[in-house]
């Protein structure tokens, strides 16, 4: 039994009771957070998907974000121009490897080859990490999860829509679009926590530094996305507010599918 102002209750009675109080929700409409356990949920991933790739390097070719290809019995993969090519496995998003879209935002570049290495993942690590636990706190989990998840997916439909030939990996498609959320949501919001004009000069130093090195269609892939997907979160109307906000992800996932089925059919 509990204690009450008068007398004891039973914890039953008190465990009904408290079922039927209203969640606190936040300004759009998503459960309010505590922990932002969704942002640390994704830097766990990814860091646990590069330790698998360094474990097992095989895995960056088999799960990278690559449009269309002929794999060889050798292993080595060749462009697919469309002209009949027995003895070769067809491979690639636009030949049915549709989990490439987002297992290659979970990958990043290794240490020792060309690029950036080990500051790949950690510069994206750190732009998650900072921008994820404000847009999962605004937002709410579902929300933001959802968000993450259709920017991962607009960065990689522009690799594979403007060149199929062209494999990439990496978080940046996904982290573009967080930073374009966080523009749309604190423009509705009022309120800016991180210094707008700084974090806007950075993500242009980290495009322009990148450059040759990461795919320019992933990020502004990514960008786009997320700042469709945050207008619909942040400005659906009230009345019907988590329908419009269903139908509108939805749509935004729709039209990339489709634009991704209408390339396909072309190979």
């Amino acid at each position: 039994m509990r204690e009450a102002p008068v007398g004891q209750r039973c914890p039953v009675c008190v465990k009904g009771e408290n079922k039927t109080v209203r969640q606190a929700r936040t300004v759009f409409g998503g459960r309010t957070v505590g922990t932002p356990w969704i942002t640390y949920s994704l830097i766990m991933v990814n860091v646990l998907a590069y330790v698998a790739e360094l474990i097992h390097p095989a895995l960056i070719d088999k799960f990278d974000v690559f449009g269309a290809g002929l794999l060889g019995s050798d292993g080595t993969y060749y462009v697919d121009d469309g002209s009949p090519a027995p003895g070769y496995t067809l491979v690639g998003v636009l030949h049915g490897e549709w989990w490439r879209l987002f297992t290659g935002a979970f990958l990043h570049q290794p240490p020792g080859g060309s690029g950036f290495g080990l500051t790949h993942i950690l510069f994206n690590m750190v732009w998650l990490w900072i921008l994820g636990r404000f847009l999962e706190e605004k937002l709410g989990r579902v929300r933001y999860l959802a968000l993450y998840l259709l920017a991962a997916l607009g960065g990689s439909a522009l690799v594979v829509l403007v060149d199929p030939a062209q494999s990439a990996i990496g978080a940046s498609g996904a982290g573009f679009g967080l930073a374009a959320a966080y523009f749309v949501v604190t423009r509705k919001l009022h309120e800016h926590p991180i210094d707008r004009t700084q974090l806007l000069v950075s993500f242009v130093l980290w495009l322009v530094l990148t450059a040759g090195f990461t795919s320019w269609e992933g990020h502004l892939g990514g960008l786009l996305t997320g700042a469709a997907a945050a207008i619909a979160l942040a400005y659906a109307p009230r009345r019907n507010r988590t329908t419009v906000q269903v139908v509108a992800l939805v749509v935004i996932g729709f039209v990339l599918v489709a634009a991704l089925t209408a390339k396909s059919l072309t190979m």
